[in-house]
């Protein structure tokens, strides 16, 4: 069974209020301009997930040749991963990955 549905869409965030494109590459999972990203699947573009919450970004992990944004859902606390996408805003990125150091 295939458990990464392509869902690649333009949607308005609901943390800074952007407009967020799609990414034309692969599907867009967070805004580029503040990293959050809405607890919306279970698995990747199932939009299963009836929990909807905000995925807060909390840190940066690498990941083979890129990294992944860790999250954790203000409503239900659990802990969820994103690649990083091409245009996210890397100052965000640094910023994010030097809390606690």
């Amino acid at each position: 069974m295939k458990k990464f549905h392509m869902v690649d869409e333009d949607f308005i965030c609901e943390n800074c209020g952007s407009e967020v494109k799609k990414l034309n590459y692969t599907a867009r999972d967070h805004c580029p301009y503040c990293l959050y990203s809405k607890h919306v699947d279970i698995n990747p573009g199932d939009r299963a997930n009836t929990c909807q919450g905000l995925l807060r970004p909390i840190d940066i992990e690498k990941f083979k040749d890129t990294y992944k944004i860790i999250y954790q859902c203000d409503k239900c606390h659990q802990f969820h991963k994103n690649i990083l996408a091409k245009d996210d805003n890397l100052d965000v990125v640094i910023a994010l990955s030097c809390k606690g150091q």
